[in-house]
């Protein structure tokens, strides 16, 4: 397994270090950083997204809000976001255990 297996993902910042491994003339040094520094990133903004849905339901629970379209967009950024997060861990995981098997 290769990073070109991360074109199926629908996260800019992935595509863009997978793109950039597969150009011509490009050594490996550094893209593991760049890939490993934008899925932080996209991890943080998960959690971003799982705390505004905990807040909206916090206000919405004691009575600050009755605005459900707000608690229902900031639960489903959540879940979204959530799921990718979910998706992109196990194909670290995937690649990781594939490393692991390799002879040296």
């Amino acid at each position: 397994m290769d990073i070109s297996s991360f074109y199926n993902i629908s996260s800019g910042a992935i595509r863009e270090a997978a793109e950039l491994h597969q150009a011509p003339g490009n050594k490996a040094t550094g893209d593991f950083g760049s890939l490993f520094d934008k899925a932080m990133e996209n991890f943080n903004i998960t959690n971003g997204y799982l705390s505004d849905a905990e807040n909206e339901k916090i206000r919405w629970a004691l009575g600050e809000t009755e605005n459900t379209h707000e608690l229902t967009n900031a639960l489903q950024k959540a879940s979204a976001a959530l799921t990718y997060t979910v998706a992109v861990r196990d194909k670290f995981i995937e690649a990781y255990k594939e490393i692991m098997q390799i002879q040296v």
